[in-house]
């Protein structure tokens, strides 16, 4: 199972944090995680593999767009800040969209993500 993981610069450490809680999850063998490049970097620091992506600005939030299209991602968790202008907002965009035409669950806050993980 692929899990792609995003996070606003506001939600890095949010994301981090609820790895953390769920590592037995996370790093079970059957469970790949790609993300964008700055989240991906603080990913891998606090300990996890991760496949990552570029930076959300430089075109990492439709490169995971198109692995939603390609059938190789099976959920997303996109801590997203809704608070704040993000110049890539097209590429967010477009990610939700290819969740919704493809099927794909996407969580975009904790509490949606929580469930998530109970589900797997």
């Amino acid at each position: 199972m692929e899990i792609a993981i995003i996070a606003h610069d506001g939600k890095k450490a949010e994301m981090v944090q609820f790895l953390n809680e769920h590592k037995a999850i996370f790093h079970q063998k059957n469970i790949t995680l790609v993300s964008t490049g700055t989240t991906g970097k603080k990913v891998k620091k606090a300990g996890f593999e991760v496949l990552r992506m570029l930076s959300g600005p430089l075109g990492g939030d439709a490169q995971i767009a198109a692995r939603v299209a390609e059938g190789k991602c099976n959920m997303v968790i996109f801590f997203r800040d809704p608070l704040e202008k993000h110049p890539h907002e097209p590429d967010v965009l477009m990610l939700m969209r290819l969740c919704d035409v493809h099927d794909v669950p996407l969580a975009t806050n904790l509490a949606s993500a929580e469930l998530f993980v109970k589900a797997i």
